[in-house]
């Protein structure tokens, strides 16, 4: 019977040097020729991935953490943060030496020239340091904003900000996406353009922004380098990427 399965990137399928163990490369491909349905969950904007969505063959993913959704190469959610809400944000965060990047599918834009949280937290995605727009985010629609700040200074941006979501993926740098805003809820508008039941779907991850989707699908994978919270939130645990375990996972819940 037909599966439907969603892998994060980052700590799932990428390694920590950001390469693609050989057996994941060929527990997807196996997927595929079983006639499974695989699709990606990620906070990455689309053009962060397009090569890698090309290199496996992938053409569905839920993307900026879930505010932009693609089944078999078109659009079918997007749920933008209300430009009028980034403004205030931006203020308050310029107050706090807080730098913050505007995010939509084609590009990451940020208000600074330059700053070290920056370069620290994205250059640990190989990324290199986005071009400076302070007014990206009047112009573009933006479906994930990052405010780069120390983890103290996140529950000040919860309290002041209770219509907006923050996930912290670095230690100098978390995502900002509004108050609905989940890889959960991302996977659940791809299902019902489907027709499938969370029940029947399977998710590896391995990140705090993993922890809402790997509780809401009936196979939640997380992978053995995978942080506390996802853990917990899986109903299975893995073996670490670099110990084969996309594989291993697979195997474990009955797919290969």
């Amino acid at each position: 019977m037909k599966k439907t399965i969603f892998f994060d990137i980052d700590g799932t399928i990428y390694d920590e040097d950001k390469n693609i163990p050989a057996s994941t490369r060929e527990a997807i491909a196996e997927l595929k020729r079983r006639g499974h349905h695989v699709a990606i969950a990620t906070g990455r904007a689309d053009y962060m991935f397009e090569g890698l969505r090309g290199e496996l063959g992938i053409d569905s993913y839920v993307s900026l953490n879930g505010q932009y959704v693609v089944y078999e190469g078109k659009p079918v959610y997007k749920n933008p943060i209300a430009t009028s809400v980034l403004e205030e944000l931006t203020l308050f965060a310029e107050k706090l030496d807080h730098p913050v990047a505007y995010t939509d599918t084609a590009g990451m834009r940020v208000n600074v020239a330059d700053h070290e949280y920056i370069n620290t937290s994205v250059g640990s995605l190989k990324l290199v340091f986005p071009t400076h727009d302070a007014g990206y985010f009047l112009k573009n629609d933006i479906y994930q904003a990052m405010i780069f700040c120390p983890q103290e200074s996140q529950q000040i941006y919860a309290e002041r900000y209770p219509e907006l979501n923050f996930i912290r993926w670095h230690p100098l740098c978390m995502d900002v996406l509004p108050g609905n805003g989940s890889k959960a809820n991302g996977i659940a508008e791809m299902l019902k353009v489907i027709g499938v039941k969370k029940e029947e779907v399977y998710a590896f991850g391995d990140g705090l922004n993993d922890v809402e989707m790997l509780g809401y699908v009936g196979y939640g994978i997380a992978m053995g380098n995978g942080e506390k919270a996802a853990k917990a939130a899986a109903s299975f645990i893995t073996k670490s990427v670099r110990e084969d375990g996309i594989y291993e996972g697979l195997k474990m819940v009955g797919l290969l």
